[in-house]
């Protein structure tokens, strides 16, 4: 896809987020453009056409030529099955970075597996580009005292003290990353005390993003703005409006699809950062519904609003920065 058709999907309504970010009090380190591909809850063992919605990704990232991409997590098992569209994710960059979601170890799988098949340096870890420091979270630690079921979310006390200690000794730019969300709809356990972790470091930190959640949405805390990054898929329905949106064939071979409101085309984006006119712009992407929508069905669950926070779309977010010129 060229650039010029891929800015013509852009949303055309920025939503502006005031963080206190000086640019230019930070280290001249930071003196050139920044910009990641981000593709989230691909959930290749879900859908019929995942390596299809990979596939319209990695053209954008050819058209965008971004300093990295990045999978938010739910991507695919590390499996024998799974190798070719794991093998085209990091083959298509030189750096290409993975979450790990809690989906990613289902059937059986493991972080272990995640680690060793994608290819990543740990479970959570840092990776610093063109002067930007992407710490990389791991939200399915165990332990968490106030678990009530399901899938664990939750950052525990070593990963905690290696954030704290993360922050305290860097001084570049931060983006925080996980693929469960430290803030607004489904935060993890201890979503509190992560976030007085990160928030005396707010002035390092230029954002956070997070998977998991299907939604668009974005909340600001403690000077901190957290951006929940859409599915590249579809919206988890679940039994209640469980129906079918493709041909019968396709659903019984992939008979979770009917849990989902799927969308049309691959949804994904591109995060910019750019000290020279001080701002963070996360690009936009919509999409259409295929088949029955939220709407159609009375979806009406977890306080989230189809039309917001439900809806096929990445906003496009502009993310205005003070002006200052980076020291000489």
């Amino acid at each position: 896809m060229k650039r010029s058709e891929f800015i013509r999907q852009l949303s055309s309504a920025f939503i502006a987020f005031h963080i206190p970010v000086a640019f230019g009090k930070l280290p001249r380190t930071f003196n050139k453009k920044f910009k990641i591909g981000l593709i989230a809850d691909l959930h290749q063992d879900i859908m019929h056409d995942g390596q299809n919605r990979l596939e319209v990704f990695l053209k954008s990232v050819e058209a965008e030529r971004p300093d990295a991409i990045m999978q938010l997590g739910d991507f695919a098992y590390p499996s024998e099955k799974n190798q070719h569209i794991i093998n085209r994710f990091n083959q298509a960059h030189a750096n290409a970075l993975h979450v790990i979601g809690n989906h990613d170890t289902d059937n059986g799988h493991t972080k272990e597996a995640c680690i060793r098949v994608w290819g990543m340096p740990a479970r959570y870890y840092t990776k610093t580009l063109n002067g930007i420091k992407l710490i990389v979270l791991d939200g399915n630690d165990k332990g968490s005292p106030t678990h009530k079921g399901g899938y664990p979310a939750f950052i525990g006390a070593e990963q905690a003290n290696w954030l704290k200690s993360e922050l305290e000794k860097t001084e570049d730019p931060v983006v925080i990353i996980s693929h469960q969300p430290l803030a607004g709809p489904a935060a993890i356990d201890n979503a509190k005390e992560i976030q007085d972790i990160l928030s005396p470091a707010a002035s390092k930190i230029l954002l956070a993003i997070n998977g998991h959640t299907h939604i668009d949405t974005a909340v600001t805390l403690g000077g901190i703005t957290y951006v929940h990054i859409n599915s590249a898929s579809y919206f988890w329905a679940g039994k209640k409006y469980k129906h079918n949106s493709y041909a019968e064939a396709v659903h019984k071979d992939h008979p979770w699809i009917a849990y989902t409101f799927p969308y049309q085309t691959s949804l994904f984006t591109f995060l910019e950062v750019d000290p020279m006119t001080s701002s963070i712009k996360i690009l936009g992407k919509k999409s259409h519904w295929q088949g029955d929508s939220p709407a159609s069905l009375g979806y009406k669950e977890n306080n989230l609003t189809v039309g917001n926070e439900v809806i096929p779309r990445i906003t496009a977010r502009n993310i205005h920065k003070q002006t200052a010129k980076i020291p000489s």
